[in-house]
């Protein structure tokens, strides 16, 4: 008799590599030259980080001392404070919580809120990750749509017609990820309508918040909003380009008891795993010094590629990029003659420019393809220039 594998269902995915990834490697076990236009690492970017001054913040005398905290540390949750600020929004550093990624907080927050089955909407198209961290945390992934129509806004109907008893929380992305769309203040006030219906949390996952395509526009973050109780989600792997440093947040906001009862468990399951590393809190002060020029490096490069795709994409026929307000992010409608995994292969194999297929975030009508805005300018030219050729 066969013995089953030792294995939680959870973790049943398909793990074989998809087509585009088999060809990929390939091409690069060739020593082919592909021009990456996926790549969002920004430490792989080119960018000129301070390097001195990041590595000194970390060569402090208290790093030899633990001291477990489960909100964090005060220094750090201070900052983030002063952070929003900033912004013009008054964050208390009680309802600020450290994580270690943001995939850690959306982990605590659905285990703060979802029983086992229970159901968590999130938006399509958008992260891939969201599947995984739904199937882990043992979490039943309900879907709602942005219209692409209506330059994706949020489709009510999707929301209305599915949300029931079993539905604890609703993902907001602000801005979207890939469409860079941030949240209107009419679609605010729907949610919050639905939500306080229904008994219902508000995730709202911010951490491309700043970075905008229009230098003189401003957009309306979650962290005030107190209709519903709402968690808002930041980290330092955007707003200061530093992933590998792993610190993230959380800020609670709602109806005061709402608050109290939920800050009150957070830190239950915060201390439960007290996961975040004492260098990355003592050096986030010091860090956030910087904040200006790291953030003004990776939005002069984020515009000026956008700009180069759009001027190349106005120039070939079956070729449209779409609007957006922010993110790292651009999406190409292109001409339906192949599917979006084909022409990704195509612009792979004939071209040697690797982008993502549309349907690795869900987009499931019409044909699209999606690239990051970060590569060095000369790379991302090129590519774009090989891509649009293709296309014509």
């Amino acid at each position: 008799m066969k013995k089953s594998l030792p294995f939680a269902q959870r973790t049943n995915w398909s793990l074989e590599p998809n087509t585009l990834s088999v060809e990929l490697k390939r091409l690069r076990d060739q020593n082919v030259t592909v021009l990456d236009l996926t790549e969002s690492n920004p430490t792989n970017c080119g960018f000129a980080y301070p390097g001195n001054e990041i590595l000194q913040a970390l060569a402090l005398e208290e790093n030899l001392k633990y001291v477990p905290l489960p909100r964090g540390s005060v220094l750090a949750r201070e900052a983030i404070r002063r952070y929003y600020l900033e912004k013009g929004y008054d964050v208390p550093a009680d309802r600020i919580f450290l994580t270690a990624s943001t995939s850690e907080a959306y982990s605590f927050l659905m285990r703060l809120l979802v029983d086992p089955g229970e159901k968590v909407f999130f938006p399509v198209p958008s992260y891939p990750l969201f599947s995984y961290l739904g199937d882990i945390n043992d979490v039943q992934m309900e879907t709602y749509s942005l219209a692409g129509d209506r330059h994706w806004a949020i489709d009510f109907d999707s929301i209305t017609d599915k949300v029931g008893a079993g539905t604890k929380a609703l993902v907001l992305v602000n801005p979207n990820n890939p469409t860079g769309t941030f949240i209107k203040p009419e679609e605010r006030e729907g949610i919050n309508a639905v939500c306080r219906a229904n008994n219902i949390a508000v995730i709202c996952d911010e951490v491309f918040f700043d970075f905008t395509f229009a230098e003189d526009k401003q957009y309306a973050s979650l962290v005030d909003n107190k209709e519903v109780l709402t968690f808002v989600l930041g980290g330092i792997s955007k707003t200061l380009g530093l992933p590998q440093m792993k610190l993230s947040w959380i800020v609670v906001n709602g109806p005061q008891d709402l608050v109290e009862q939920a800050g009150a468990r957070l830190e239950v399951i915060a201390d439960t795993y007290l996961s975040v590393n004492t260098p990355a809190q003592n050096a986030f002060l010091g860090w956030m010094k910087y904040k200006r020029k790291f953030q003004d490096e990776i939005l002069k490069r984020i515009r000026n590629n956008r700009r180069v795709l759009k001027s190349y994409a106005d120039m070939t026929e079956g070729c449209q990029l779409l609007d957006a307000e922010g993110g790292w992010y651009a999406v190409l409608k292109v001409l339906d003659a192949f599917s979006d995994e084909q022409w990704a292969l195509k612009f792979l194999l004939e071209d040697h420019v690797f982008v993502h297929p549309g349907y690795f975030f869900d987009f499931d009508f019409e044909t699209y393809v999606v690239v990051c805005l970060l590569p060095r300018e000369d790379v991302f030219q090129e590519g774009v220039r090989r891509i649009t050729n293709r296309l014509k």
